[in-house]
């Protein structure tokens, strides 16, 4: 005899043989038991959960010969007819395929005529979230009001692409995931009655990968008993699916934390060699990952974990870790994730994040590290310190030496204008131009200006362009003269061309404004930080270390090309003299 796929042999043919949707069959038992049915439903969920099974069945129920009843016989002719698809009034119709309007009026006018082999016309439509606007307006009138001899069943797994005014008109029951017990209870069953031998922890993982589809696991089961000839082993469903187990990502796990380089990468190679997809183990890693701070953060997370298996065994493993280094983990394999989908090496970029994890600071870590590296690592931050404190001396005496400079300008200028101001003429007040303002650890923006954070901003700087420009469009007029030079930590550090763009920026309403694009766009919240391009090139240069710029007295007037007001010499400034037009 043909073989059958096991999903199919084992496809439910009655309420009792539905797994995990006990508060959907009752609800149905109780409607059909009491006459009250309606004349359309929804069913929604998951795949393989059981819509389409719980529309045939209760086709047989309402149309059974012995019925309408809450259970249908399957032994009398409508039922076996109705389970084989030989009644035309049970329609099955596939909206993926025939989601036009023409097909649905097909359907409107058919309705009208009466059953001809049973009670009731049944219309199951299947994904009916693929009917086009038009075909859902074909529709709307006819599921709304139908022939008493009519029921129309839609089954989708995307209920939110349906209009309002289709689920108005329904009875909508959502199916839920399978639980990992009731689908490692009807796995073993069929195992029993097709004479396959599984082990229980074999079993308990595959319903584990299914993601609570009671289909898929049942299809994942008849792919592995065809593998082996003896018992269906852990080790056998890992190597068919391409899985790890989870005694591997312990010992992966614990080299990350004794920043074991050489091990992380050596068990790198040996996934890949074994056929394993960088994509796959990222994804694993960050389950297990995941699984470990529920271990850690919830007593009782045995039902909670999705990999491991046994969570006892690996509470040792979850309390070597820190609450701070699993969330930092989880986030950076996160981050790692979303870039790996545009990866050309993906492998490079899965041995990135580990080594990167191998980074995170935190107790154990530190716990892990020498005490003579410790102690060499605490005088090294404590020399830094002292050099960033005579830095910062030194520039403060700067500022002082100019400051004073610029005062001195200041008297010699009044002393030279005394003559007109005894004659009566008013002496132009002297306007002072201050240095620019170099921000904070600028040795460390330099240090940082290749990192891994800044190519990421670079590659997303025109989406922040785009979103400053759609938030406010004043401010990305402004916005635009500046380009990304470094990222440090939470601070993104952008050079400018003009000091008046860069000073309108550092408002702090359009500062703001910016900020908030680039938390959107980088998914973590940045500070904006600035400074003028020049000064930029000259720290990469090597030339910062010059005196600071004096203060400079520019009288208004009495200097060549200079206006009677600061506002025109702005314009000049911002738009060239060739494009400015002084009118009095």
């Amino acid at each position: 005899m043909e073989h059958i796929a096991l999903y199919r042999a084992w496809r439910p043919q009655a309420f009792k043989d539905m797994v995990g949707q006990q508060h959907i069959i009752q609800t149905l038992q109780n409607a059909i038991r009491e006459n009250r049915t309606s004349h359309a439903y929804l069913f929604s969920g998951p795949r393989g959960t059981g819509k389409t099974s719980a529309a045939k069945i209760l086709a047989k129920a309402i149309n059974c010969e012995h019925g309408p009843a809450p259970e249908p016989c399957n032994e009398c002719e409508a039922c076996k007819r109705i389970t084989a698809g030989a009644v035309m009034d049970v329609q099955e119709i596939d909206a993926a395929s025939n989601r036009g309007v023409e097909e649905i009026r097909d359907l409107r006018d058919k309705v009208k005529y009466a059953p001809t082999e049973v009670r009731h016309k049944v219309y199951i439509i299947d994904e009916v979230h693929m009917l086009t606007t038009e075909a859902f307006n074909a529709l709307l009138k006819t599921l709304e009001e139908p022939p008493p001899h009519v029921m129309f069943i839609l089954a989708t797994t995307e209920p939110h692409r349906i209009p309002a005014t289709i689920i108005s008109r329904c009875q909508r029951f959502d199916f839920r995931r399978v639980s990992l017990e009731e689908q490692t209870e009807r796995l073993d069953l069929i195992c029993r009655q097709e004479n396959i031998q599984a082990d229980a922890d074999a079993l308990q993982y595959i319903a584990r990968l299914s993601d609570g589809g009671m289909r898929d696991a049942v299809s994942v089961l008849d792919q592995i008993s065809s593998f082996t000839d003896g018992p269906v082993t852990y080790q056998q469903v890992l190597d068919m699916t391409g899985g790890i187990a989870s005694e591997q990502f312990g010992k992966l796990a614990l080299a990350l934390l004794k920043e074991d380089v050489g091990m992380v990468l050596q068990m790198i190679e040996n996934f890949m060699q074994e056929g394993k997809s960088a994509d796959k183990c990222m994804e694993n890693l960050l389950y297990y990952f995941r699984d470990l701070l529920m271990i850690k953060m919830v007593p009782q997370a045995t039902k909670m974990t999705e990999r491991v298996l046994d969570s006892e065994q690996f509470r040792e493993v979850a309390d070597a870790f820190t609450k701070e280094q699993l969330f930092a983990m989880i986030d950076t394999l996160n981050r790692y994730q979303s870039e790996m989908k545009y990866a050309v090496q993906p492998q490079t970029l899965f041995e990135v994040a580990l080594l990167k994890l191998c980074s995170i600071p935190g107790e154990a870590g530190a716990v892990a590290q020498p005490t003579a590296q410790r102690s060499s690592a605490v005088a090294a931050d404590q020399g830094d310190v002292a050099a960033l404190k005579r830095q910062l001396a030194e520039l403060e005496k700067k500022l002082e030496r100019a400051l004073q400079g610029g005062l001195a300008a200041g008297a010699g200028q009044e002393a030279t204008s005394g003559g007109r101001q005894a004659s009566g003429g008013r002496a132009p007040a002297p306007r002072i131009s201050a240095p620019a303002k170099l921000p904070p650890q600028l040795d460390r923006y330099i240090a940082e200006k290749s990192s891994e954070a800044f190519a990421a901003t670079g590659r997303k700087w025109s989406q922040i362009l785009q979103g400053v420009k759609e938030a406010k469009v004043t401010v990305h007029a402004w916005f635009m003269d500046g380009e990304p030079v470094s990222v440090l930590e939470d601070s993104v550090l952008v050079a400018f061309k003009n000091n008046i763009h860069r000073e309108t920026t550092e408002k702090p309403a359009n500062k703001q404004v910016i900020e908030k694009v680039l938390h959107e766009q980088l998914g973590h919240p940045y500070r904006l930080v600035t400074m003028m391009q020049k000064d930029w090139s000259t720290a990469i240069e090597g030339v910062s270390d010059q005196p600071a710029e004096e203060f400079q007295l520019e009288p208004e007037q009495d200097a060549p090309g200079k206006s009677k007001e600061p506002w025109i010499d702005e314009a000049i400034q911002l738009f060239g003299e060739d494009l400015v037009v002084i009118k009095d």
